[in-house]
């Protein structure tokens, strides 16, 4: 049943990594390349899509891991899956602090009423974005290892 909880566990986490990581680096990139107008109605319909599913991804994954933790205390890797889950509580702590408050903006930006400053906050989330890609890469990393 471990052996089951584990490999559930590093497939859901790796799963949101790779929708993360092509947020970071395919979508937003290509919505970029767009007219503004269209990459403001692309990012703001992303924002509602994606801000509505990756919280309960991001919690989901996080009590997954917190119960491989748990349940094999005294199995080998236990010290890299207490990491990773320390890495995806930070991935959390620093998307309710500094990413969400920007899409919860976002989301609702139309052309006719964007504040002016509307891509510097849009880059400033993509910033902190890349760095939240790069916790839950090392996040699966640790747990892909403690599978090994």
């Amino acid at each position: 049943m471990l052996n089951a909880l584990e490999v559930f566990t590093t497939v859901v986490v790796g799963v949101m990594v790779g929708v993360e990581f092509s947020v970071a680096f395919v979508v937003n990139p290509i919505l970029g390349g767009l007219p503004e107008d269209a990459e403001l109605l692309g990012r703001a319909h992303g924002g509602r899509m994606l801000g509505a599913v990756m919280p309960v991804w991001y919690i989901g994954s996080l009590v997954l891991v917190a119960v491989w933790a748990v349940a094999g205390w005294q199995h080998p890797g236990a010290g890299l899956v207490v990491t990773a889950g320390a890495l995806l509580m930070v991935s959390v702590i620093m998307s309710v602090l500094l990413l969400v408050p920007i899409n919860d903006r976002g989301k609702t930006w139309t052309p006719e009423d964007r504040p002016e400053d509307w891509k510097e906050q849009a880059s400033r989330w993509d910033r902190y974005h890349y760095v939240r890609v790069a916790i839950i890469i090392a996040a699966f990393a640790l747990l892909a290892t403690a599978l090994t």
